[in-house]
């Protein structure tokens, strides 16, 4: 279940209709607490509720009719990406700034193809989260300026061809899959998860691997791990 916050219950007035209004979805409550305390700080901001699950997210989003969400791409019910893109199938024009762990590069793009209108890394929140959250607000993006440049050279024509190769050319749901099975995740458990039966997931492997240019199962595994002990900064 969502979770309001104290904010949310304070009675509305002149000077409170001016207030932004932010739902964090996030499944670690000691980051949205921190979070909460950052922009309890700022005038003209106030959290309206908080959400551990995508779910949950959801589900709060109808209720609290947020400004803005905030939102972690790794949630435990489902990925940010499938929140994202299930926020804007049922309440279309709902500004959302995801704020991961995931590296940018890998992940900012897709966020903004499915419906963010900015993306942070967690790393940088303590010093860009305001800044990002009042320009989406305010009816701008938010990228940092490394990611803004990568975007530029795409469009422009300029992007590297070895940049579009590789993990660029999985789909979002290829890139989950590959994702669950660094961390360990055994396909029946990759199916529960997903939603889906194991054959997809199979046929996502095999997708996988042909993009990936791997040969076998094992070695699909291994780059999969290897993989997220990168994003992971291991």
């Amino acid at each position: 279940m969502p979770r309001p916050t104290p904010n949310s219950a304070k009675n509305t007035s002149a000077s409170q209709s001016l207030v932004k209004r932010l739902l964090l979805v996030d499944d670690h409550p000691i980051m949205r607490h921190g979070l909460a305390q950052l922009i309890r700080n700022e005038e003209g901001l106030e959290v309206c509720a908080e959400a551990g699950t995508a779910r949950a997210g959801l589900d709060a989003v109808g209720e609290f009719k947020p400004d803005l969400v905030v939102i972690d791409l790794t949630l435990p019910d489902k990925n940010g990406l499938e929140l994202l893109k299930d926020i804007q199938a049922v309440y279309p024009g709902t500004l959302c700034l995801v704020l991961s762990m995931h590296d940018e590069s890998m992940y900012g793009e897709r966020a903004l193809r499915a419906g963010a209108r900015g993306y942070i890394m967690k790393e940088a929140a303590a010093d860009h989260l305001i800044t990002a959250a009042r320009k989406v607000l305010n009816g701008g993006i938010y990228v940092s300026d490394s990611m803004a440049s990568r975007m530029l050279e795409q469009v422009t024509g300029n992007r590297q061809k070895a940049s579009t190769a590789a993990i660029d050319t999985l789909t979002d749901r290829e890139l989950e899959v590959l994702e669950l099975i660094g961390q360990g995740v055994a396909t029946k458990l990759i199916a529960e998860r997903l939603k889906i039966s194991a054959r997809t997931v199979e046929a996502h492997r095999a997708h996988i691997k042909e993009k990936l240019s791997i040969t076998d199962g094992a070695a699909l595994v291994r780059h999969a791990v290897q993989w997220v002990e990168q994003q992971a900064g291991l």
